[in-house]
C-alpha cells in the first residue's frame, strides 16, 4: 500500500499550519499578508488576506482586503477567493468581488503545490499586469 507521505501528499491540515506559520511571519517585500480569519478556527477553512496595491499603477498605495476559503479537499483543489475591498480586475467579478476561476490562471490551473502565497502574489501581479494597471477603480474603501 501507497502512504500519502510516499506520493508527497501532506494531511489537509499539517499544510495548512505550514501556510499559518509563513503568512504569520509575512511574504517577501511585505506587500501580502494572510492568517486566519478566527484564530480559534481548529478547522483552518477561513482565512483573511491583504494585498498593498503595486507602485505606479492605479492600485498604489490602496490596500485590499480579501476572504479565502479552503475547504475541506483543500490542497487538491483550490479555495475560494473573494475581495472585500472592491477593485476594477478583468478577473474579478464586479457585483461581489469573487475572482472567477475561468479568468485567473492560478485557479484555473490549480495545482495541489500552490497556496495562499501563491494567490495573492499572483492577484498582486495580476494587478500590475497592462490589462489591470490603469483601470479606473471605485472609490479607495468602498466593500462588497
Amino acid at each position: 500500500m501507497v502512504s500519502k507521505a510516499d506520493t508527497g501528499d501532506v494531511p489537509r491540515k499539517f499544510r495548512l499550519l505550514e501556510e499559518l506559520e509563513k503568512g504569520e511571519k509575512g511574504i517577501g517585500d511585505g506587500s501580502c499578508s494572510y492568517g486566519l480569519e478566527n484564530p480559534e478556527d481548529m478547522s483552518l477553512t477561513n482565512w483573511n488576506g491583504t494585498i498593498l496595491g503595486p507602485y505606479g499603477t492605479n492600485h498604489d498605495g490602496r490596500i485590499y482586503s480579501l476572504k479565502i476559503v479552503c475547504g475541506p479537499d483543500y490542497p487538491a483543489v483550490a479555495p475560494t477567493v473573494k475581495f472585500v475591498t472592491k477593485i476594477n480586475m478583468g478577473c474579478v467579478n464586479s457585483t461581489n468581488g469573487t475572482v472567477d476561476t475561468s479568468k485567473f490562471t492560478i485557479l484555473k490551473n490549480w495545482n495541489k503545490t500552490y497556496s495562499i502565497e501563491t494567490i495573492l502574489t499572483n492577484l498582486k501581479n495580476e494587478m500590475a499586469s497592462s490589462a489591470n494597471k490603469k483601470l479606473v477603480q471605485p472609490k479607495e474603501g468602498e466593500c462588497y
